[in-house]
């Protein structure tokens, strides 16, 4: 179920519990729990209704700013039923935790067997180990660069990743990926090395879309701590920066106790 970056961050806060599709049968049913870059959501409701029973407020619980606007949205694929589905948002991803895990020597020998099951089943041989050995390399780099690298296709590539992701070896980025501690650990045992690696000292920024990230790494900016020092009006100048990945950051900094610095746009 595919939701927009901005219509998440108002689920976060609450703004929106809504959303309308047009499906020949429900893809989720009450209880799903989704997984997004803002965290979990879990589905509270699935019914099917006619679009005469939509309402104004309807619209702007789903994000919309009308009921104009929604109804537009649905026009397309008239010919399915439409489904409102309520959603709420259910806290932290657990992959986040476990990614921050190190684990025992015990846990390393499990995971290694199941990175070994992974190359066993593909049909294009192992790929578990080369491919922590190239985001390890390579981090914060494009996918489509890694899987030329490699020599694969990059969907299958994607795929993949997605995999050790599950394990909590990987952290997907807005551009690119990262080992997590967990994934370093476990491929410093299988290489026998340990590898430095380089640290940025301070907090990783959050998810906010690719011309966000892009737009602050070319300002040299990787962690909450130098956003903590821009004021909104200095984020906002930056080609790339929308309001979303301003909220976003906002929010990461709230979590935190912190603000902005600076003089900003809003009070």
């Amino acid at each position: 179920m595919m939701i927009r970056p901005d219509v998440l961050v108002a689920i976060k806060a609450g703004e929106v519990d809504l959303a309308f599709r047009r499906w020949d049968r429900p893809r989720v049913k009450v209880g799903t729990r989704l997984r997004t870059r803002v965290g979990l959501l879990e589905v509270t409701g699935v019914e099917q209704v006619t679009l005469s029973r939509i309402t104004a407020g309807d619209a702007r619980r789903a994000g919309a700013a009308s009921l104009a606007e929604l109804l537009e949205l649905l026009a397309p694929k008239a010919d399915r039923p439409v489904w409102r589905v309520g959603l709420r948002y259910a806290g932290r991803d657990p992959r986040e935790e476990l990614r921050e895990s190190v684990p025992s020597v015990e846990e390393i020998a499990t995971i290694v067997a199941r990175l070994d099951r992974l190359d066993r089943a593909s049909s294009i041989g192992p790929w578990t180990r080369a491919t922590l050995a190239i985001i390890d390399r390579r981090p914060t780099v494009r996918a489509p660069e890694l899987a030329a690298e490699l020599g694969r296709d990059t969907p299958s590539f994607k795929r993949d990743v997605r995999k050790l992701k599950e394990l909590g070896l990987t952290e997907s980025l807005d551009i690119g990926y990262r080992l997590s501690p967990r994934g370093a650990a476990v491929l410093d045992a299988v290489t026998g090395e340990v590898r430095e690696r380089e640290v940025r000292d301070g907090t990783p920024l959050p998810r906010i879309g690719a011309p966000a990230t892009r737009a602050l790494r070319a300002q040299d900016i990787w962690t909450l701590e130098q956003v903590r020092e821009l004021s909104e009006d200095e984020l906002v100048a930056m080609h790339g920066v929308g309001p979303v990945a301003v909220r976003l950051l906002g929010e990461a900094l709230a979590e935190r106790g912190w603000s902005w610095s600076g003089t900003n746009r809003h009070p």
